[in-house]
């Protein structure tokens, strides 16, 4: 891949993996620095990229174990810190709807958050999406099946969801 079309594939590529990075982890930022990352691996790799049938998956693949490589060195080294150090962050503000299906696919299994992101936000076919996490065809139908369900479940529950979480009467 030549670098005139290493930016073509960064230009059309970059927006749609961070949100589906997004969609599958739950932070933007993060989403976006592991996009970055990603695609940085992907130039020193464009010999290869060029040959891969999908190096969107490649990319979007790798920016997604980044960010469960990050989330697992994060929790690691984490501490109790104390609540009066803690300074109060501010958020853009976003599409209602938007929080809302976040806020319910953080709240899925991340088996099932995956591939619901993969399946209908990165229009990846039940095979494609099979490969690209490594599971057969069938696992992958039954967890959009059960994310599918536990998803619409959350999102009728508009109580479930401003309250933080699943309610358990």
């Amino acid at each position: 891949m030549e670098a005139s079309e290493f930016d073509e594939f960064y230009t059309a590529s970059f927006r749609r993996v961070t949100g589906q990075v997004y969609a599958m982890i739950g932070d933007l930022e993060e989403a976006t620095e592991c996009t970055q990352e990603a695609f940085a691996r992907a130039w020193a790799h464009r010999r290869k990229l060029d040959r891969a049938e999908y190096p969107e998956a490649w990319v979007r693949t790798t920016a997604y174990r980044l960010a469960v490589s990050r989330w697992r060195r994060r929790k690691r080294g984490e501490r109790s810190p104390d609540r009066a150090l803690q300074g109060a962050g501010t958020v853009a503000a976003v599409d209602e709807s938007h929080v809302a299906l976040v806020a319910a696919l953080r709240q899925l299994p991340e088996a099932q958050r995956q591939a619901l992101v993969l399946h209908h936000i990165a229009d990846l076919p039940v095979q494609q999406v099979a490969a690209e996490v490594g599971v057969p065809e069938g696992t992958i139908k039954a967890r959009l099946s059960r994310g599918r369900a536990a998803l619409a479940e959350l999102l009728a529950d508009d109580a479930g969801l401003a309250g933080g979480g699943v309610s358990h009467a």
